[in-house]
């Protein structure tokens, strides 16, 4: 029985697209007469939405500020969304996929997203940094715990 269990969960990606993309630089030209030591900071954030049938929506929301000398370099959001297929699994099952499995598979193009536009800008190419998921998610189960008690 435990083997039917497993033949009927399915997670598949249906789609994966850009939501929405935001290049700002509003200190330009004169940023590039200086020379390049910013303060970068980086914002992850992620949404789940509920499209029925088993299919959900996550929208991985990457936000990058380059700051220099207390002036914004430039500005960049990525919001880089999924389509997933869920079925046969859990609720606890379907809040892991979707806050580790399908933010792994969005990042990487995300990633992509704000290293280009970064790029464009005409600024040196920006990659982020792998993200640990898991961990995340293991903070906001054990903060919505504590919550609780």
């Amino acid at each position: 029985m435990a083997d039917e269990q497993q033949q009927d969960k399915q997670f598949q990606i249906q789609r994966v697209y850009v939501k929405d993309l935001s290049f700002e630089s509003p200190n330009s030209p004169m940023v590039f007469s200086q020379e390049w030591k910013p303060e970068i900071n980086i914002g992850i954030d992620s949404k789940i939405g509920n499209m029925g049938n088993g299919l959900f929506e996550l929208v991985l929301t990457v936000n990058v500020e380059a700051k220099q000398d207390d002036k914004t370099v430039f500005l960049v959001e990525v919001q880089q969304a999924g389509i997933f297929l869920l079925q046969g699994f859990e609720q606890n099952e379907v809040d892991q996929l979707l806050g580790i499995a399908a933010p792994n598979i969005l990042f990487p193009y995300a990633r992509e997203a704000v290293s280009d536009l970064v790029t464009k800008g005409s600024f040196p190419q920006l990659v982020l940094s792998p993200i640990n998921f898991e961990a995340i998610y293991a903070q906001k189960m054990a903060e919505e715990q504590a919550a609780t008690h």
